[in-house]
């Protein structure tokens, strides 16, 4: 019986010793998940989400990589704020911040003829006056633009001797591209022929230093001509060409003497290029030329082996007989001529037989089109309408067109061939009649009037009369092909709203996801060389001002550097940082500090055209709303500067 009483004895005091140390176990368990649940709400609030946290009791371990002391002070200081603090175990790692690298340096030359361009970021070592002097007196006289900026980094490994090439090269190389890089240069050139590009291409590599990489792309372009075409007019306005094509540079030399024999005075020349009927081409030019000077005026047009000549209408029909007779018997075999002689004008006071049919489009430079005259049937009616309609928009045809079943035959090819050649112009006039067609108007392009050229002779074949009277308008050409500097802002800041430009904590590296955002922003650009914009750099409020200064200004110019090696002209871009003193978020949310740190363009404004001196001042109608745009501005030589290593980003 005692047995049995000590055993129940036993029995209770280990039940109560375990229920003891399962309610303990419970407790400590509620005081570390609770410990811990408060520190991760006051670390999220900071947001602190780089802390990590163990409990181990009353114990708290604190670790992570903070990204400068004062955030790491600042992480102390909140979970005081719910643990005591010799619970708390330090062991939290300050990264330093990563020292700012220096620039890539590149230098391009641009040459062609006596012009040199030279762009790019140098040492000061190596100073714009040496590679000056290095040029002066190239081929004689030189005119030399200077926009090259210096830093006072020192020259990387390599660089002297690539620059000393490449400007050893310029001198032999009047239409090239040389791009300088540490230990490499890159050479595009046009040559004349395969055997001259052959002979540089040796020579370069024979002159390249050791030591220093050569990319060379030298090349002799002659676009494809078809058909291989030339008009040449000499009428009251003087002696020029509408369009001329030339298979060699000797026959080119060839046919403009000819030119300027039969009285052309201006300096137009000929397109060399590939598609000629013969090697003979020069010798028919040559002598049509002197024909049609022979003739008195009028034109002389050439669709491959085809020629046909409209002489002046004052001129007596044995004249013009023997003149044509003469020139189709001194031509090559492969060329035919076909030579027309128009009536002479009536007499003053007798009756004059007007037309009896005729076809009228004008397109306005607004481009409204509109057309009035005669077609043969419905069918063509429709038939020209839908084709004006796809050339000019449905919305700009207006059409007035009659029907005339006595239209005669080939109208609707005259017709169709002759609003072809008006599109092809900004704004002008087509008048279509029984025996001519004629084109009036001005061109936004300087090819339109050869285009137009090959257009008509190749349709209408070598029987048909026509006349051309076009003029080219380059400011027309601008207008239509370069964007304002407000389109050039938007472009960048669609880009800029997709994706902003990251850097990683208190660095100025352009790496990752970035370096396309900025080839994309380099592409963007291609047509916007000469709109002065600002590359504006901001941060968030972390860290000293100063310090957040310093970096935003490193940042402005990793970017305009990394613009200019991807050969983006920045005279007229400026690096500004600005820090923290425009934020355009909250900082004290971790969502608002990421929307801070960002890149911004901004188009300058300078409202004194006449104020040269002085920072020119900034608008932002058309900023990057997504935190990583860039604003440029004409900016003197480029620095970089070192960030504090303690700074925040």
């Amino acid at each position: 019986m005692q047995r049995l009483a000590f055993f129940f004895g036993a029995l209770a005091l280990m039940l109560a010793g375990a229920g003891s140390y399962l309610v303990a176990n419970l407790i400590a368990n509620y005081i570390e998940t609770s410990t811990k649940n408060a520190a991760n709400l006051v670390l999220s609030e900071e947001g602190l989400d780089w802390i990590t946290l163990r409990v181990d009791g009353i114990s708290v371990s604190v670790s992570g990589a903070a990204p400068t002391e004062s955030a790491r002070f600042k992480a102390l200081i909140a979970l005081k704020r719910v643990i005591n603090a010799d619970q708390i175990v330090d062991s939290i790692a300050v990264v330093e911040p990563d020292d700012l690298h220096p620039p890539k340096f590149s230098l391009e030359l641009l040459r062609n003829g006596d012009g040199i361009s030279l762009i790019g970021l140098i040492p000061e070592t190596t100073g714009s006056a040496s590679i000056l002097g290095a040029i002066e007196g190239i081929d004689g006289k030189t005119d030399v633009t200077d926009m090259l900026e210096t830093t006072d980094f020192p020259a990387p490994e390599g660089w002297s001797e690539a620059v000393d090439f490449a400007l050893a090269s310029l001198r032999s190389l009047p239409r090239s591209k040389i791009s300088v890089a540490p230990g490499q240069v890159t050479i595009t050139a046009i040559s004349n022929s395969r055997a001259e590009k052959a002979r540089i291409e040796t020579e370069l590599e024979d002159a390249r230093p050791d030591g220093v990489a050569l990319v060379s792309n030298i090349s002799a372009p002659r676009p494809v001509i078809t058909p291989f075409s030339l008009r040449l007019i000499k009428d009251d306005l003087g002696t020029r060409f509408d369009s001329c094509s030339a298979d060699t540079a000797a026959a080119r030399d060839r046919i403009l003497a000819a030119a300027r024999k039969a009285g052309m005075a201006d300096t137009t020349d000929c397109t060399i290029g590939l598609g000629a009927p013969t090697p003979h081409w020069a010798d028919a030019v040559d002598l049509a030329i002197a024909a049609l000077n022979e003739l008195g005026g009028g034109s002389v047009t050439f669709s491959d082996a085809d020629i046909s000549i409209v002489a002046p209408d004052s001129l007596g029909q044995n004249q013009f007989d023997l003149i044509i007779h003469n020139l189709e018997q001194a031509l090559p075999e492969v060329f035919s001529v076909h030579a027309i002689l128009p009536p002479k004008p009536a007499l003053e006071g007798t009756a004059v037989k007007s037309e009896a049919f005729e076809f009228l489009v004008t397109k306005s430079p607004e481009g409204l089109v509109q057309m009035r005259g005669r077609s043969r049937d419905e069918r063509t009616k429709t038939a020209i309408n839908n084709f004006a309609k796809a050339l000019f928009g449905s919305e700009n045809v207006h059409d007035t067109t009659r029907i005339d079943s006595a239209i005669p035959d080939g109208w609707p090819v005259r017709v169709l061939t002759g609003i072809e050649a008006l599109s092809k112009l900004h704004h002008g006039s087509l008048l279509v009649t029984q025996t001519m067609l004629e084109l009036r108007g001005t061109a936004d392009k300087e090819e339109a009037k050869t285009e137009v050229t090959q257009l008509l002779s190749d349709k209408l074949g070598e029987n048909s009369y026509y006349q051309m009277f076009v003029n080219y308008e380059e400011a027309l050409n601008k207008a239509a092909l370069l964007p304002s500097p407000e389109e050039c802002v938007v472009r960048i800041n669609t880009i800029l709203a997709e994706k902003q430009i990251d850097f990683a904590p208190s660095s100025t590296r352009i790496e990752g996801e970035a370096v396309e955002i900025v080839d994309k922003i380099a592409a963007a650009m291609t047509d916007c060389d000469e709109v002065a914009m600002e590359i504006g750099g901001h941060t968030d409020s972390q860290g000293r001002e100063t310090m957040n200064l310093t970096l935003s200004q490193a940042r402005a110019e990793a970017v305009l550097d990394a613009l200019l090696r991807r050969e983006i002209l920045t005279t007229y871009l400026t690096a500004k940082g600005y820090g923290e003193i425009r934020p355009i978020a909250d900082n004290k949310t971790e969502a608002g500090r990421k929307a801070n740190r960002r890149i911004e363009f901004t188009l300058i404004v300078n409202d004194d055209p006449s104020d040269t001196g002085g920072e020119p001042e900034t608008d932002a109608p058309a900023t990057a709303t997504e935190g990583a745009d860039t604003q440029t501005e004409t900016a003197p030589k480029t620095t970089t500067k070192e960030s504090d290593k303690n700074g925040q980003d």
